[in-house]
């Protein structure tokens, strides 16, 4: 059943471009903002999305093992390949710096903090996401129609 480990692989794909689009929809609509929630926290910190490759290699090896040791298992709870969010991370470049003395965000020199995030960074990931996104659904309909034409060979 590869082409079910396939699938997985590039459901996970679709999963976290979905979620880094999500989260620089976050960052653009956020990108004004001088003041979080808690009140006194500063301004919004743009936040990115950590991937993480997973191998996938031990499933195999494991389903092996447990074949040795007389061990019958529907393969619930191995690891599949594919990619994985590790985390959402904050930014931790600078803040900008906009002189408004009658800003109430601005501190006693007359400053205010604006979020460290950047348009045009912003617009270059949400282009290569969506990049990756339209690469994702492109395989995965390449699967389905490769799968498609095997059933119809088994007739």
């Amino acid at each position: 059943m590869a082409f079910l480990s396939s699938m997985d692989i590039v459901a996970s794909g679709i999963t976290a471009q979905h979620l880094r689009l999500d989260v620089i929809s976050e960052n653009v609509t956020n990108m004004n903002t001088t003041r979080t929630e808690d009140g006194g926290g500063g301004p919004y910190r743009r936040k990115v999305v950590v991937f993480q490759a997973e191998e996938g290699r031990n499933a195999f090896r494991d389903v092996m093992a447990r074949a040795m040791n007389g061990r019958v298992s529907n393969l619930r709870g191995t690891r599949t390949a594919g990619v994985r969010v590790v985390e959402i991370a904050e930014d931790p470049s600078d803040f900008k710096l906009k002189y408004d003395p009658y800003d109430p965000d601005a501190n006693d020199d007359g400053y205010v903090e604006l979020p460290n995030v950047d348009l045009v960074k912003e617009v270059a990931d949400a282009m290569a996401a969506s990049q990756a996104y339209s690469a994702d659904v492109t395989a995965f309909n390449l699967l389905k129609n490769v799968i498609s034409a095997a059933m119809e060979v088994g007739r």
